[in-house]
């Protein structure tokens, strides 16, 4: 849906890394990907891990709005490049990834609203891309029972789009009725059991890994299914519900890795995991293909985890364990969060 055709992209067009080392150092410089805090010296102080626990609304973007203790979180998410390949599916994308935050908050999704920024009316491809968008978040909000008034998208018309593309934005608001049923991202105990809910894929196209590390920005979608994203907030809400998991993060932007480097730094702990041998290493890792929930688990309960999902047919993959601080992949040290990987890098 732009001036400019995506080109094919199949993953063999690019190597396999045969250091994982120069892919993490080279992208964990990036700003919006990875909380590194290796600007400190000049900005803001450390993440202290005490504001980071399970009882910290906040960061979950959790608030009251009465006195009957009702508590909601909203997710707010944007997106102007896979709009451009496809609004059609980038919508749903977008809708499925708040959603997928929301739940991983034990939240349960409700209603949302959206708007579209930068758009030439005057232009007949800005047209087009804005009607496939309002047909993407139609269909998604129907299949996540989302209350959303599609007579009522915000646009932000301008004569000319300039050197800023539209951008669609997204706002998922989810209620929590039990307190007991919050949880955050990062990972709380040496010794938990890390597991990966959802299927991996030989799969990087439109993630950072390509655009930054390959230098690739043209390429298709990330691997994604609608209807696998409602089955998974369903068994996800099952699974918070009967207290089966401790933390829960969706994969998301930068890929597992990234993904798990976030989760552990708050509490300063690491992670030993082991990828999928049917899958490339730099797929497993950095790829951000849709509908994959990272969660630890405690050991006594992994049985039952891992029996609830098998009964859902929902594809789940032990990765490994939480780690004192050591981050460990394929029995390869790459360091501790406290030093290691990172100060390695300073240096």
């Amino acid at each position: 849906m732009s001036e400019t055709e995506v080109k094919l992209f199949n993953i063999d067009q690019v190597a396999e890394p045969e250091d994982l080392r120069n892919v993490i150092y080279s992208m964990i410089a990036i700003p919006h990907l990875s909380p590194v805090n290796i600007f400190n010296e000049f900005a803001s102080s450390a993440i202290d891990s005490k504001q980071v626990g399970k009882d910290d609304l906040s960061g979950a973007g959790i608030f009251s709005v009465d006195d009957n203790g009702t508590l909601f979180s909203q997710t707010i998410y944007a997106d102007y490049k896979r709009l451009a390949i496809d609004p059609f599916v980038a919508a749903q994308i977008l809708v499925a990834k708040a959603v997928r935050r929301l739940v991983c908050y034990g939240a349960e999704p409700v209603a949302m609203s959206a708007y579209i920024n930068n758009v030439d009316f005057a232009s007949p491809i800005a047209e087009e891309m804005v009607m496939a968008a309002r047909l993407g978040l139609s269909a998604a909000a129907t299949v996540f029972n989302l209350q959303f008034p599609n007579w009522k998208i915000f646009y932000d018309n301008v004569n000319s789009t300039g050197a800023v593309p539209p951008t669609l934005i997204v706002s998922v608001v989810g209620k929590l009725t039990n307190r007991k049923e919050i949880l955050t991202t990062s990972i709380k105990k040496k010794g938990h059991n890390l597991l990966l809910i959802g299927r991996s894929f030989n799969d990087i196209s439109g993630s950072e890994y390509l655009a930054h590390f390959h230098e690739i920005k043209n390429s298709p979608l990330m691997q994604f299914n609608l209807a696998f994203e409602k089955k998974l907030m369903v068994a996800m809400r099952e699974l918070i519900k009967n207290n089966l998991v401790v933390s829960a993060s969706p994969v998301g932007i930068g890929g597992l890795f990234f993904t798990l480097l976030r989760d552990a730094l708050p509490n300063e702990l690491g992670f030993d995991i082991t990828t999928d041998s049917e899958i490339r290493s730099d797929a497993f890792l950095f790829g951000e293909g849709m509908g994959r929930i990272v969660v630890s688990v405690e050991e006594a309960k992994e049985n039952e985890f891992v029996d609830f999902l098998f009964d859902h047919k929902i594809p789940v993959m032990t990765l490994g364990h939480v780690t004192k601080g050591e981050i460990r992949i394929d029995d390869k040290s790459l360091g501790f969060v406290d030093k290691g990987i990172i100060g390695e890098y300073l240096d």
